[in-house]
């Protein structure tokens, strides 16, 4: 027999079984959408980014800056030694810094996380690159004014001549007039850009002494490479750059952001693909199943093995095709969706034209092929090697087949999986956490293989739950789950796969909670807590004012402090407390006194275990401006999350962090005994109410806070895992439907000795929930397993106390029993519609 009747007969059985085609290709477009989706949102937003900063260095030849970023900056000195060497002909100094703009209303202008930036207006025989372009007004000439980019003047209803304020953390609130309005030549998403005079903003964002950057364009006598090497040999100990080398910096600090969102979006593709894939394997091994009198037929009248083979994987080829185009075209759709999705959350992003570039379909194209065809390989080797007498005289499905090797080899894998994980979670650190991922892959492979010999004892105990109510009809419901355990833990393991992620991020999200929680009620003994934008923190002013509120005893503030320690090449994040800490925080000092004045240190057991140092020892800390100041050890205190690694003075802190970047994370309020809460607080609130974006909490309210930051990521992860689960849905569908054509005789049997159609639908129901069930029940025992010993793992990152989302669990395997019904709905209504005679004599 030739090939190309054998294409004819492939093509013609996809084309004579549309639905099953449909529910096959489905399993494959999910997964590739996943993945084209991911491609094409991150690619948008890395061409919109490259499009906004590629003229980051317009007009610029040279940047001289610090070598440290955070650091105080350039020398204003150097900018006179820049001007006097050969080959310049002008500078620009760059001055910056975060800070609050308040709207028309007095409120602070939203702009969904993107950044608020203050600058220096130059003027234009001073501007490197294009001046800015005033829609309205103009630049600001005088101390007090300001000028607004379009996005921002929008976002807080100002106008040319009103009046506002903006917040500084370095002189608190500013008040300024709007004096004109410029436009971006790009889109810019939530960014707002302030314009101060020169003398304006070097008052409120640096020392006086330096400046961020110094631009320089050349006069076009030496090329910018050798005029970078000119004014880094003038300025030894800065950071010189041409404008190219800066551009390829920032874009490539961009991408780098960017490729952690791009992993993320895919590991979750990969995921739904991986569900996919069980689907798809599912569904050719029970359409050869089905088909095995056809193919004996086929090989009755002289088809060869191979091309009987040939044409099971010719049917996953155009199935795999099919499902990756179309999964391309769902794949922008939902890029446009999640993109329409986060502007309409407000996060601040710019958006441009979606960019789908031959990368996304090559890839889509790859992978959905390769693992459709692959799904089909080992169906396609059985239908190759059944031989054509057995398979023309009884249907045969597989299930009969010895489960004997496979159970042996999962037992194999779930000890050794068992093993690992118990050893990784004995420990902590990323080590610990992959031992433990390798004993957790060990033990999903452990489950793919011994599933079907598992699922006939545990789908007979949950048959005497579930099913026994029915009576015989419930009996042979649970005959059927574990006629073909094959079949029934292929299409339980989608689901499984999908409910042991969630209840692993269940695990971790309550325990993260429940840590926080702990930590709080622990280790802050302060009736208040003060906070401000997570990357912004709290102006200065706050303090003093939080003091001055009748019924308040104590106000403790915390400063991050960013330094070197001893001989680290890397800068580590320590804490800087004004106040007494120990009356806003309980500290347990096991070594030593509590004392941080001056040059004075406090470290935790495990930086003094780790370093050898105890009281009187003296340890060197270096700033980002390369000073290097040596502290002294006044005392060892016990690990506390809330603190950090070590302690150290406000006048440290000053002298180690840059004007425009001091702030306070949290300040802590303790109230006077017998002071009345609620007074005390309307004061706090009063007192604090012109900074605009202080919080004042309680206790209660603060784990709150940090509770909902947690709900807000779990969310995310929720909805993207949430396509693993739909597709374990429509894997459920697709066997039932299929199952359903498979035991067509069967049905049509028990039709014609009496069993109503009500029964039938009830068979098919009682079955898909018996199958989801079980596929739920294994895959939160392996998610609560697996949530266990991560978080085990992440004991010295805070996660300290472990915590069972147990009305989560009991709501997931009510939800997974609801879903084996609805997924059950089509199947089990077209079982009941099997006309019992052509039934019976279908052949």
């Amino acid at each position: 027999m030739s090939g190309n009747p054998i294409r004819k007969v492939a093509l013609r059985n996809l084309a004579a079984h549309k639905v099953r085609l449909a529910l096959t290709v489905l399993s494959v477009v999910l997964g590739t959408a996943f993945i084209t989706g991911s491609f094409v949102f991150t690619d948008t937003l890395q061409r919109t980014f490259d499009d906004i900063f590629g003229d980051v260095a317009q007009g610029v030849d040279v940047r001289v800056s610090a070598e440290e970023l955070g650091a105080s900056g350039v020398p204003v000195s150097d900018i006179a030694t820049v001007e006097g060497l050969d080959g310049v002909a002008r500078t620009a100094p760059l001055i910056s810094g975060s800070l609050v703009v308040l709207g028309s209303d007095g409120a602070a202008v939203q702009t969904g996380g993107a950044p608020v930036e203050g600058l220096a207006w130059l003027p234009p025989d001073r501007t490197l690159g294009d001046p800015q372009v005033f829609v309205d007004g103009g630049p600001p000439v005088a101390d007090g004014q300001i000028a607004l980019n379009t996005s921002g003047a929008e976002r807080g209803d100002l106008h040319v001549g009103d009046r506002t304020q903006v917040l500084t953390m370095a002189q608190g609130m500013v008040p300024v007039t709007v004096s004109g309005i410029y436009d971006v030549d790009s889109d810019t998403g939530g960014y707002i850009g302030v314009l101060f005079t020169e003398t304006q903003a070097s008052a409120l964002f640096t020392d006086g002494r330096h400046v961020q950057s110094i631009d320089v364009a050349g006069d076009g006598s030496m090329s910018p490479e050798a005029l970078r090497d000119e004014i880094a040999a003038a300025l030894p100990g800065t950071k010189v750059q041409t404008g190219a080398e800066v551009t390829e910096e920032v874009k490539s600090q961009v991408s780098e952001a960017l490729s952690f969102l791009n992993y993320f979006l895919l590991a979750f593709g990969a995921i739904a693909l991986l569900v996919g894939t069980f689907i798809i394997y599912n569904t050719f091994s029970m359409i050869v199943a089905q088909r095995m009198r056809e193919l004996a037929l086929l090989r009755a009248i002289g088809a060869s093995r191979r091309q009987v083979g040939r044409s099971v994987t010719l049917e996953a080829l155009v199935v795999g095709l099919i499902g990756s185009v179309l999964g391309i075209a769902a794949g922008i759709a939902l890029a446009y969706g999640l993109r329409a999705a986060l502007n309409a959350a407000d996060l601040g992003l710019p958006s441009g034209p979606l960019q789908l570039s031959p990368r996304t379909v090559i890839v889509a194209l790859i992978v959905g092929v390769v693992v459709t065809v692959v799904s089909a390989y080992a169906p396609a080797r059985r239908a190759m090697h059944v031989p054509p007498v057995a398979a023309m005289r009884e249907e045969s499905t597989g299930g009969d087949a010895s489960l004997r090797v496979r159970t042996l080899a999962g037992v194999v894998a779930g000890v050794a999986g068992a093993i690992l994980v118990a050893i990784g979670a004995q420990g902590t650190g990323g080590g610990a956490a992959a031992t433990v991922g390798v004993g957790a892959l060990a033990l999903i492979v452990a489950v793919l293989f011994a599933a079907p010999a598992l699922s006939r004892p545990v789908v007979r105990v949950l048959g005497a739950v579930f099913a026994r109510p029915f009576g015989a009809v419930g009996k042979l419901a649970r005959t059927n789950a574990t006629r073909n355990p094959r079949r029934t833990a292929a299409t339980a393991f989608a689901l499984t796969l999908g409910l042991m992620l969630v209840s692993v991020i269940g695990v971790f999200g309550a325990s993260a909670k429940t840590s926080v929680d702990a930590l709080v009620d622990n280790g802050v003994e302060s009736e208040f807590v003060l906070t401000g934008p997570p990357m912004l923190g709290l102006p200065s002013a706050v303090v003093d004012a939080a003091r001055g509120v009748d019924g308040v005893a104590e106000v403790v503030s915390a400063h991050t402090v960013v330094a070197k320690v001893g001989d680290d090449e890397d800068f580590q994040f320590g804490t800087a407390i004004t106040g007494r800490l120990q009356d806003a925080v309980a500290l347990d000092i096991v070594e030593g006194t509590e004392s941080t004045t001056g040059d004075e240190l406090l470290v935790s057991q495990s930086v003094a275990a780790e370093r050898g140092l105890h009281p009187g020892a003296v340890v060197p800390l270096t700033s980002r401006d390369g000073e290097t100041v040596d502290t002294a050890v006044t005392g060892v205190y016990a690990d506390n999350q809330l603190i950090g690694p070590w302690i150290t003075s406000p006048e440290l802190y000053e002298q180690f962090t840059p004007v425009g970047s001091r702030s306070a994370m949290v300040v802590l309020v303790g109230t006077e005994a017998g002071a009345d809460a609620d007074a005390v607080r309307a004061g706090l609130e009063d007192a604090t109410k012109q900074f605009v974006i202080v919080q004042v909490m309680d206790r209660d309210e603060f784990k709150g806070q940090q509770a909902q930051q947690i709900d807000m990521l779990l969310a995310i992860l929720y909805g993207l895992l949430a396509l693993a689960v739909v597709i374990a849905i429509l894997g459920i569908v697709n066997t039932l439907a299929l199952s359903v054509v498979e035991r067509r005789r069967e049905i049509g049997m028990l039709r014609a000795v009496g069993m109503q159609r009500a029964q039938v639908r009830r068979t098919i129901y009682i079955e898909s929930l018996l199958i989801a069930v079980f596929g739920a029940v294994v895959g939160l025992v392996l998610g609560l397993v697996f949530g266990w010993a991560f978080v085990r793992t992440l004991a010295d990152q805070g996660l300290d106390h472990i915590a069972v989302p147990w009305g989560q669990v009991l709501g997931m395997l009510v939800g997974s029993g609801v879903v084996g019904v609805l997924a059950a709905l089509w199947p089990g209504i077209r079982a009941a519609r099997t006309p019992p005679l052509e039934a019976i004599v279908d052949v």
